[in-house]
């Protein structure tokens, strides 16, 4: 394993992130903090209890979930997206640098930063409610998994795109809008029988549903599924990205 051209990536990466601090964490922190002040403190303190949870309470972890699924997918492809706009693709692509090591680069960078603004956000929570986590360990678990899972989507993203406009349609037209949909501000329990059913065709349900079960204990479906959902996510990304480096899909063109 080439352990310096992993770091190089990743400093160079994590640099980046330090020289627009401002638009990667403050940004992100302040429009959840809205969120919380909106529909925690305002809404939430004019309604009852979810399932013996208080609202403001009850949205933390879907808040968590909807700033770092956005943030892992924007993170991620334009790190990658960039060395291609540049031209330096291809420095990368002639190096002696395995895909291993170019994901857990480009990759770890990324969900480093989701991670760190995921506990940024946990912390910047409790000033608005009080809350407990039941399980800690599976809460972080839940957390690493689901940025370094939606970094190699916004990696694959990334490839894909062939402009910087095609860089936010994914996270803006479709990440955003399933999150919202997934259960972030209510439980679907909460639904009628016909749109429970439609909500669970919906992938985010069970992410938000199982980071929620490691806070509170509650979830609208089975911890297990919701990990099973995660891990064969990340399955599905991995093969598609080692079929980009294996047939040089929008890299070596």
């Amino acid at each position: 394993m080439n352990v310096h051209a992993i770091r190089a990536i990743y400093m160079f990466e994590i640099d980046r992130t330090l020289r627009t601090l401002f638009q990667s964490i403050a940004s992100p922190v302040l429009s959840t903090s809205l969120y919380f002040i909106v529909f925690g403190s305002a809404i939430g303190g004019r309604m009852s209890t979810i399932d013996g949870v208080a609202y403001g309470a009850f949205i933390v972890p879907g808040l968590i979930m909807l700033t770092l699924l956005t943030e892992s997918v924007s993170n991620a492809s334009f790190g990658i997206y960039l060395p291609r706009f540049t031209g330096t693709i291809y420095e990368l692509l002639s190096a002696p640098v395995s895909v291993f090591e170019v994901l857990t680069g480009y990759v770890g960078a990324a969900a480093t930063k989701s991670v760190v603004l995921g506990l940024i956000i946990l912390a910047t929570a409790r000033i608005f409610v009080p809350f407990e986590i039941v399980h800690p360990f599976w809460m972080l678990a839940f957390l690493i998994l689901t940025s370094v899972t939606f970094c190699l989507f916004g990696f694959i993203l990334g490839v894909w795109a062939d402009g910087f406009e095609k860089l936010q349609i994914v996270p803006l037209m479709i990440i955003s809008p399933l999150t919202f949909l997934g259960g972030t501000f209510y439980s679907i329990d909460m639904l009628p029988p016909p749109w429970r059913t439609v909500a669970l065709l919906n992938p985010i349900v069970y992410l938000v549903n199982g980071f929620r079960w490691a806070f509170y204990d509650i979830a609208d479906v089975a911890v297990g599924v919701s990990l099973g959902m995660t891990v064969a996510f990340l399955a599905v990304c991995v093969g598609v990205i080692a079929w980009i480096f294996k047939t040089g899909y929008r890299l070596r063109t």
